[in-house]
């Protein structure tokens, strides 16, 4: 039988940090605590549902509906076998891990959890939340982009430093970071799952923030793939072409304005052509007349 770690009076000081006390795999630590790997000194206990509180610093807002009611029907009958952790509160207790379990045991109409009571403290918690959460594939990209920005202001850690202690590279921290810069709507289009990765950092491109969100919106009506995203953004970043006028030359002009004065009408010449211009069948019989070329039965 493997030895149990002990996290022993280390789990009780906050001022070391997570990186003495946990290592640098917040998720694996959270689960070896579950699953009864690594001792706090606590066992599992029944705690009733509703003295429970979410965790204030949880990144995650979207859920999927299905899965989560897939895990309701099997705890309806199996019950739940891993224990959740929490924190004692001033009243009742504050999740640390385990959100999708005690949302699918108030799915499943149960009125207790199996939960282990750990001693840490609100820094220990906030940076728990956070570094698991983002540690995980399943986040949806706007809620790991935030997640990110809170542990960098509540951290105070630099973009490298974050990079370092999730596992990511530096240039991905801060790929993350720009999607913050899209305006609410286009973000709540990749919460809602109708845009993709490639599609934002497609639009990111584009400097106008109204071309962006007609451009986010067109993405979606039409279904288009990222690289067209990437191909029209591209056309809306490309300084428009101004249309350079054609100098006149001065003979021309010389007479376009002589034969104004004769036909009282707009007259323009170039190199191949003589335009003048009318206004209406009576205008031009006018200048038909003028010319010496009016046909009666015109």
């Amino acid at each position: 039988m493997a030895k149990k770690k002990a996290l022993g009076q280390g789990i009780e000081r906050a001022a070391q940090g997570l990186d003495a006390i946990f290592g640098d795999d917040i998720s694996a630590l959270l689960e070896g605590i579950q699953h009864g790997e690594v001792d706090t000194g606590n066992q599992a206990t029944e705690i009733l549902l509703d003295d429970i509180k979410p965790n204030p610093y949880q990144p995650r807002k979207q859920f999927d509906e299905k899965k989560l009611q897939e895990l309701a029907d099997s705890i309806a009958i199996h019950g739940v076998f891993t224990p959740i952790l929490v924190k004692k509160a001033v009243k009742g207790y504050e999740l640390v891990a385990g959100e999708r379990r005690l949302r699918a045991s108030r799915l499943a109409s149960k009125t207790t959890i199996p939960a282990i009571v750990v001693d840490f403290d609100d820094q220990m918690m906030m940076e728990i939340a956070l570094l698991e959460n983002v540690q995980r594939e399943d986040l949806n990209a706007i809620e790991e982009a935030m997640g990110y920005q809170k542990i960098i202001e509540k951290l105070n850690m630099t973009q490298e430093e974050l990079a370092k202690r999730i596992g990511k590279s530096r240039e991905h921290v801060t790929n993350m970071l720009r999607l913050l810069k899209l305006s609410n709507e286009i973000q709540q289009m990749v919460l809602d799952q109708q845009l993709t990765m490639g599609h934002v950092r497609a639009l990111l491109a584009v400097e106008n923030e109204e071309d962006r969100l007609l451009l986010a919106k067109q993405a979606i009506q039409e279904k288009l793939s990222v690289r067209k995203v990437e191909e029209l953004a591209r056309k809306l970043h490309e300084p428009k072409k101004q249309k350079t006028e054609k100098a006149v030359d001065p003979i021309y002009q010389e007479l376009a304005h002589r034969l104004e004065d004769k036909f009282q009408t707009k007259t323009t010449i170039d190199d191949k052509q003589i335009v003048i211009r009318y206004h209406g069948v009576e205008d031009l019989n006018r200048i038909l007349e003028i010319l010496g070329c009016l046909d009666e039965t015109f």
